[in-house]
């Protein structure tokens, strides 16, 4: 199985979630943190504001996309179907490859604000770079918020129609030796849990 290409984007934006949320907190003015707590009595009253952001369309549009992308990806690894009878022989968990993955991509953008244009088109670009390495070396499932809903990637030894093969494993919990159903999705073997 292949992921066309704005299944593989959104899956892609996914990753950067904590990105849009660190984003849209710095665009939150220090003035607005002073305002009451939107109570009713404050409500009433109008001096409150619900939009707590400088550039809403910006902040509300990368959190709701980032949002909804791992929600997609989420509700369709729950869909998948296992065709493939498999023996896993070993298995090793490489949790810190999935970190190492976006935890530069994170920091070195700290300083990128909704504010400033021309830092955040050169973030897109790398962004746009970023999917097509990742796209085209089928390493778009390398997606580290994946941890948050149980996934762990696996290096490991199966056999599959009588062939033994070292391969990339993501499943839902811990992979342990025996037989198990799988697809395949470009370089991984998704596992049912």
């Amino acid at each position: 199985m292949q992921f066309h290409l704005l299944p593989g984007f959104l899956i892609f934006l996914g990753s950067y979630l904590p990105l849009a949320i660190i984003l849209s907190i710095q665009d939150i003015p220090s003035s607005w943190w002073a305002r009451p707590v939107c109570m009713p009595e404050v409500i009433v009253s109008g001096t409150c504001d619900f939009n707590p952001f400088t550039n809403p369309g910006l902040s509300v549009t990368f959190l709701a996309v980032s949002a909804a992308a791992i929600l997609l990806v989420w509700s369709s690894l729950r869909k998948i179907s296992y065709p493939f009878s498999i023996e896993v022989k070993r298995a090793k968990a490489i949790p810190n490859e999935i970190i190492n993955y976006t935890f530069p991509y994170v920091v070195s953008f700290m300083g990128i604000t909704y504010g400033d244009p021309q830092k955040l088109l050169g973030f897109g670009v790398f962004l746009l770079w970023m999917f097509a390495i990742t796209y085209k070396s089928g390493q778009i499932l390398m997606n580290p918020l994946l941890l948050v809903f149980g996934w762990r990637l696996y290096e490991a030894t199966i056999v599959i129609n009588g062939v033994e093969k070292d391969v990339r494993v993501l499943k839902a919990g811990p992979l342990t030796p025996g037989l198990a159903s799988a697809q395949t999705i470009q370089e991984f073997y998704v596992i049912k849990g």
